[in-house]
């Protein structure tokens, strides 16, 4: 009996060491995974930032480029992880087959989007091409390792990106200056669009006019329409850039339209503290990563906040930077279809020399000035996006963006923060008081993104509002697009 009694507890206490052996296992490779701002995926969203703040600081903001190569980064990053995920279907990358299950680790996958992230970042934000280089080494992979063969994850990762470039050569953004009269010239405008308004003639108030800049030098300078052919750029997750083309906006002799335009002027006048450090957050400054990019750090606020994993990280960059990007198009669509003026135009034309209140400029205040003077609250070397106003690309991007979220989430929850001090970015001599701006659901953040637009006397309301529901419509049929190739069942 005493020897039964032994052998019990031998076999007791081995399969309780077993179990718990196991559960230790289990749990270090549960740690093994890095989650947050420490898994890969994160990082490269990192390394996107950073070369969309320096892609501005060389080639001045271009909102409308730098979506379309934040946006296609992540298509390729969102690729190369599919192959090594259970269901995902690829939007590019083709003859890949799905590995097997036993290669379907962490491992692979950041081996895999490394390779896929650092072969689009380095095709389209080509002048940090070092910076990419470095970050790769500091990973421990080799930027010169050019595989292609489809059963590595580092060749995965180099077909995932090759597969993006070659699908979107030609796809209207005319990045190789492939479309005709170009003359070598990337983003040349081949839609050969000319404003009804020269910047010193107003023939049609209905219509957008350039504004001079100040060079920053004791000169000026007008720029030219950014980008007026983005309308003919294909989309991703839309059928076409025009599917929710906004309704028209109003026109010069409605009440509707002066109603509008009396209300930014009213909204500049009594502008506070915490309105100018919103502007000021939503404009951005030097270096400005863009509204693209700025959504992007809005997802990494919410990687860091869940405390994401890899693959997490992977499709919620994958529908917020796909849901921007088309965004842009969509905007681009209305914008150019339009062609409608910017609050200036409209004040100076309604104004004139009559008197208004309204910001003297940097240091100035709110003072008694002729409609003619009024400007919006920016600084003279950025006066005002020069591209047609209806409607708002801060409102439909935000908005897009934010509903994404919200979507992807399962909340509207977002709960983050940031500290300013008013006038910062816009007249630095003369600052104003720190401020708290809170962001408590992705909504409000679109909502406050599309306000600071009026508030800042870049857009009229309708602007703001007709931006919002596109942007809300885009993000829909993207939340589509995205169950689809993450291998849902299709959402009708």
């Amino acid at each position: 009996m005493k020897m039964y009694k032994l052998l019990f507890k031998v076999l007791f206490f081995s399969a309780l060491n077993i179990n718990m052996l196991a559960q230790v296992k289990e749990t270090k490779n549960q740690i093994k995974e890095p989650t947050g701002k420490n898994n890969i995926a994160y990082k490269w969203g990192e390394m996107a930032v950073l070369a969309t703040a320096n892609n501005t600081d060389k080639f001045r903001p271009r909102p409308t480029i730098t979506s379309r190569f934040l946006g296609l980064t992540f298509i390729a990053v969102f690729d190369a992880w599919s192959r090594y995920d259970a269901k995902a279907i690829p939007v590019y990358l083709k003859d890949v087959k799905r590995q097997p299950k036993k290669d379907q680790n962490v491992k692979n996958k950041e081996i895999a989007i490394s390779y896929a992230a650092y072969g689009a970042l380095c095709e389209y934000y080509y002048t940090d091409k070092e910076l990419f280089d470095s970050f790769m080494k500091e990973l421990g992979y080799d930027p010169a390792n050019k595989s292609v063969d489809p059963n590595t994850p580092e060749g995965i990762g180099n077909l995932a990106a090759k597969a993006v470039i070659a699908a979107r050569k030609g796809d209207g953004s005319n990045q190789y200056a492939e479309e005709e009269g170009s003359n070598g010239v990337a983003f040349f405008d081949y839609s050969k669009y000319v404003p009804v308004n020269p910047v010193d003639k107003m023939n049609d108030i209905n219509h957008w006019q350039p504004k001079y800049f100040s060079d920053g030098k004791g000169g000026k300078f007008a720029p030219a329409c950014l980008t007026p052919f983005w309308n003919k750029v294909k989309p991703v997750g839309l059928k076409s850039a025009d599917q929710f083309r906004s309704a028209p906006p109003p026109l010069f002799g409605s009440d509707q339209l002066k109603k509008e335009v009396d209300e930014v002027i009213a909204l500049q006048a009594g502008l506070t503290d915490e309105d100018k450090a919103l502007v000021e957050f939503m404009r951005d400054g030097p270096k400005s990563v863009q509204q693209a990019g700025h959504w992007l750090k809005f997802a990494q606020d919410v990687s860091r906040r869940d405390n994401h994993t890899l693959d997490q990280d992977v499709k919620m960059y994958f529908l917020n930077q796909l849901t921007a990007m088309d965004c842009f198009i969509a905007c681009w669509d209305t914008k150019m279809f339009y062609d409608s003026a910017r609050p200036n135009a409209l004040v100076h034309y309604y104004y004139g020399d009559k008197p208004i209140n309204g910001w003297g400029g940097p240091g100035k205040g709110i003072i008694a000035m002729q409609g003619q003077e009024w400007r919006p609250f920016s600084p003279d070397t950025f006066l005002c996006p020069p591209f047609p106003s209806y409607v708002s690309g801060h409102s439909t991007i935000s908005a897009g963006c934010a509903e994404a979220l919200k979507l992807w989430t399962g909340s509207d929850k977002f709960g983050q923060s940031v500290e300013l001090v008013a006038g910062a970015l816009t007249e630095p001599d003369h600052l104003g008081k720190k401020v708290v701006l809170k962001f408590p659901t992705f909504t409000e953040t679109a909502n406050m993104a599309g306000i600071s637009r009026v508030m800042g006397g870049y857009h009229i309301q309708s602007d703001n509002i007709e931006g919002l529901k596109l942007g809300r419509a885009v993000a829909h049929e993207e939340w589509k697009f995205y169950n689809i190739h993450i291998g849902n069942k299709a959402i009708k």
